[in-house]
């Protein structure tokens, strides 16, 4: 029977989930598998792998064969690697302890490494809202200056109309008080 490690498509239309599955080459995709080993969300960022490591690497150290997919998570999660470093033990290059040092090393890097980038996606992230914000304010404090200019202008232009009402009352009632003052004279 050839065995293959592949991925069985779940989820939902436009939001796949996968289960990392054993099963027969012959099987269909989503049909009957061997044993689940762990789950892969591509949805997330970064993806997401739920792995069991221990199950994985024995799969991959009896000769599982793994679909291209699956070769690069396996690989990224570091089941590659150890059956590597397992390699080296049995030819007696070194022992299990310096291969268990080797792996921890490489972890602890690629989480650091994994750390970085998240710092840097979180900092162009605030960055980017920092300079969104700053626009907006500009962007408001032209429009409230604007505004201010034709609340001023609207002001002028009542005060103006005030003062040449005004002036009207006022030249209205000249002539109605020369005419008053003219028709006493007169009689």
């Amino acid at each position: 029977m050839a065995t293959k490690i592949r991925l069985q498509r779940g989820g939902r239309k436009s939001y796949a989930f996968y289960r990392i599955v054993i099963a027969d080459a012959r099987a269909p995709r989503d049909g009957k598998f061997t044993e689940k080993i762990g789950t892969y969300n591509p949805n997330t960022n970064p993806a997401t792998v739920d792995l069991n490591f221990e199950r994985a690497l024995y799969w991959v150290e009896t000769g599982a064969q793994p679909t291209d997919t699956v070769r690069n998570i396996l690989s990224r999660e570091g089941v590659y690697l150890m059956k590597h470093l397992k390699g080296g033990v049995k030819k007696g290059a070194f022992d299990e302890a310096t291969a268990q040092k080797k792996f921890d090393a490489w972890k602890a890097d690629k989480q650091n490494g994994l750390n970085k980038i998240a710092e840097a996606e979180a900092k162009a992230k605030k960055d980017a809202e920092a300079k969104e914000l700053a626009q907006e304010k500009k962007l408001n404090e032209e429009i409230a200056k604007k505004v201010a200019e034709k609340k001023a202008a609207a002001e002028a232009a009542k005060a103006e109309a005030e003062a040449a009402k005004a002036a009207e009352e006022a030249a209205a009632e000249a002539p109605a008080e020369e005419a008053a003052a003219e028709a006493p004279a007169e009689a």
